[in-house]
């Protein structure tokens, strides 16, 4: 098995992959849910993700890392301090008090920074980011995403940015679907959902 392959496992074993009925925050509805929250809960996994994504990050070149709020958060952090990368946080509401500032943390103009995110779905949580970091004078080139969810958003994103990611979804459902520890009725959902994807692509 491959370190992919394991991790895909892994997430399937902690159950940050989930089939059922599921609205997404784009407002479609899915039959497949990743829900990479529960990875905080087991540093083993969230360690792996985040080497996974370094082994994308090693080849660009950027001076701060900024996770998008709240669940890619965890991820910088970890890559933050495994890699002694200065790291910035933005902000999702505007303080009324205090410095008032929307960007927390270090950091000078023209800054590179590489946007880190769990899943990418409509791409519309990077945007709202990538946005704020534009206003507070830094540079944006790559972004990097454990999963995409091919429903658009990278096609979105690479009008302006260098989307990395480690998987797809097809990726994930393909290794889940000749797993032996996948229950059956699971099989049957990802088999319909991988032969409703071929029909759409």
């Amino acid at each position: 098995m491959t370190k992919h392959q394991d991790l895909i496992h892994s997430l399937y074993q902690i159950g940050a992959v989930q089939f059922g009925e599921f609205q997404l925050k784009s407002g479609q509805t899915s039959s497949i849910y990743i829900n990479l929250r529960k990875i905080i809960s087991y540093p083993d996994v969230l360690r792996a993700v985040a080497d996974a994504m370094w082994d994308i990050a090693r080849h660009l070149s950027f001076d701060l890392i900024c996770g998008v709020p709240y669940t890619a958060l965890p991820i910088a952090t970890c890559l933050s301090l495994s890699h002694n990368i200065p790291m910035i946080i933005r902000r999702k509401e505007k303080k009324d008090y205090g410095t008032k500032q929307m960007i927390e943390g270090e950091f000078k103009s023209g800054e590179r920074t590489l946007i880190i995110e769990d899943i990418v779905t409509s791409g519309s949580s990077i945007i709202e980011t990538a946005n704020e970091l534009h206003q507070a004078e830094l540079t944006i080139t790559d972004l990097i995403a454990l999963i995409d969810r091919e429903q658009g958003g990278r096609e979105t994103l690479s009008q302006k940015y260098r989307l990395h990611t480690v998987f797809s979804l097809s990726e994930i459902l393909h290794t889940l679907h000749s797993s032996t520890h996948v229950k059956h009725e699971e099989q049957i959902i990802i088999q319909h959902f991988l032969s409703e994807h071929r029909k759409v692509s």
